[in-house]
């Protein structure tokens, strides 16, 4: 096994994670599954490509028809603390101490400790956030809570697409979300368990039942080899990836001794169209802030199947995150505004029948629960079982009708120069126009800017066809704006910004997809070069140099 140096500055922390006992943990654990991980990576591979070559779509799998057809199964019931999922907070990247420890002494139900979507992944990042859960578990910081008291904590690793580069086993890079899952399991797991807190996650971009498999090999080797009952860990997986909406029965029975339910959200779950199907021109997906929304077939559908097959099953259902922030003035038209329009949103899930779902701002927490308790009965909804509901793969794959948008092309390719140059200072979200953005939007962003260019759709506007022209054009147009987003102040932090827009085109314009924003960045040389320069000690604004 070869480990990295501690970054400057995190050396304590460094000697707390990066123990004897964890290391050769996580080894262990690495060596057990890597082969594994190997495997279900080329899966995916193998079954994009019959997608492409064949030009067949996703259906219910005939293979697995004997598990769907069986009414008699369910998952293992969820520990009491688990019973109430009303109101998570979400995108809490737990390298962020001071929101992390806000986050803890809030009334919210649970916290999603995000090292996935509203996380950078660096280093220091990842290092400073398990220190965090771990000093959280062990209840070191003075102004909050005990863990037994305070909200649960979903703990979110990286996704499969994911690696750790400062960590090699065998020669080989550690898979991101073994390294997160290790280190939190060896510190956290039986703490976590005494205390009737956990361990609960949240496992991101979930393909296939094959990966649930994976998993839950994964959990029931960790709780042998922690000393675990069979059980102890509770995962709910996010169903963002179109394929997986076909499969949730056969997720939820791979997992059903460690389930705890399924989740939907709406933008990566869009953008993974563009993903499997975006060269095809039936699934030209239409401009985003016009024409996408929870209300459309195809995701009025897929939240609809979501929970009537969870609550068939015994499982709890949540929903998305309201990205919206809050406006300081609780007086002001634009609070009420912006309160309505999230209380719109959230009543047409609570009405579906979720037993839950997130919010970013931490003054939603209250408003969102009364709303609850004035809907719905109980501590969840798992009676509304939605036997009159028949979803077909039709419905799934159904695309809203609608064009495209100056503002909307504009407002994608905003997000994602934003998102490219929050990554190169480090950081997992920002926020832009009065929501948080994280990577599930800049995902969907930059699909949308490059299924455009690619079926060189018109604008609806004046008829201008988006090209890479166009879009070079307006990436120039909105650099103004985003410079004075990004505070920028200095030659050097300008310097990143243009960067960002000029990585945001590179992606926009390749003839493959690349399938991953993130996998994308994460193997990029200027973003790798950049986190080296920082830990090297740096200033942030410091543009990236070859590490030769």
């Amino acid at each position: 096994m070869e480990l990295e140096p501690s970054p400057p500055g995190l050396e304590a922390e460094y000697r707390t994670i990066f123990t004897a006992g964890s290391l050769v943990f996580l080894q262990e654990l690495v060596s057990a599954f890597d082969e594994e991980v190997d495997k279900i990576l080329r899966l995916r591979i193998s079954r994009k490509t019959h997608l492409d070559l064949s030009g067949d779509l996703p259906g219910f799998c005939e293979v697995t028809a004997p598990v769907r057809s069986d009414p008699t199964w369910r998952v293992r019931p969820v520990p009491q603390r688990l019973q109430r999922r009303h109101v998570d907070v979400g995108d809490l990247a737990p390298c962020d101490t001071q929101r992390f420890i806000q986050a803890l002494s809030s009334p919210a139900q649970g916290l999603q400790v995000d090292f996935d979507d509203g996380n950078c992944p660096t280093y220091h990042n990842q290092i400073k956030g398990i220190y965090n859960v771990y000093r959280a578990v062990h209840n070191q910081f003075p102004n909050a809570p005990k863990i037994s008291q305070a909200p649960v904590l979903m703990l979110r690793p990286r996704a499969w697409n994911m690696v750790e580069h400062n960590m090699m086993v065998k020669g080989k890079e550690v898979p991101g979300p073994l390294c997160d899952f290790g280190f939190l399991m060896f510190h956290c797991g039986k703490l976590l368990f005494d205390s009737e807190s956990g361990p609960f996650f949240y496992l991101s971009k979930v393909e296939s039942y094959m990966e649930a498999r994976l998993w839950n090999n994964i959990f029931l080797w960790t709780e042998q080899k922690l000393g675990l009952p069979v059980g102890s860990i509770k995962a709910t997986v996010l169903i963002e990836n179109v394929l997986s909406a076909f499969e949730m029965e056969e997720i939820l029975y791979e997992l059903k001794d460690h389930s705890a339910g399924l989740n939907c959200g709406i933008w990566d779950y869009s953008a993974s169209f563009v993903n499997k199907f975006g060269h095809r021109g039936a699934f030209l997906l239409p401009d985003r802030s016009k024409y996408v929304n929870m209300e459309k077939l195809f995701l009025r559908s897929y939240m609809d199947l979501l929970v009537q097959t969870c609550h068939r099953r015994g499982a709890l259902a949540t929903g998305g995150m309201a990205a919206l922030l809050l406006p300081q003035d609780r007086d002001s038209a634009p609070y009420r505004a912006a309160l309505a329009n999230v209380t719109r949103l959230k009543l047409l899930e609570i009405k579906a029948g979720v037993d839950g779902f997130m919010v970013y701002d931490l003054g939603l927490i209250e408003p969102m629960q009364k709303l609850f308790q004035l809907h719905s009965q109980g501590d969840n909804q798992m009676h509304q079982l939605r036997d009159d509901l028949t979803v077909t793969p039709d419905d799934l794959l159904c695309m809203p009708v609608g064009g495209v948008t100056l503002y909307g092309l504009k407002y994608n390719i905003a997000v994602g120069i934003l998102f490219i140059d929050a990554w190169l200072k480090g950081k997992g979200h920002f926020f832009y126009r009065g929501q948080v953005e994280d990577s599930a939007t800049a995902e969907i962003s930059r699909s949308q800017v490059w299924q455009w260019i690619r079926h060189q759709t018109q604008l609806e506007d004046d008829s201008r066809v988006v090209t890479r022209g166009l879009v070079t054009e307006l990436t120039q147009e909105v650099m103004g704006e985003l410079k004075v987003v990004t505070r920028c102040h200095t030659v050097r932090e300008e310097q990143r910004l243009l960067t960002a827009a000029a990585m945001f085109l590179e992606v926009v314009q390749k003839r493959d997809f690349p399938e991953f924003l993130t996998t994308y960045l994460n193997l990029d040389h200027t973003f790798l070069s950049s986190q080296a320069k920082r830990h090297e000690g740096g200033a942030a604004g410091d543009m990236p140099r070859p590490k030769l």
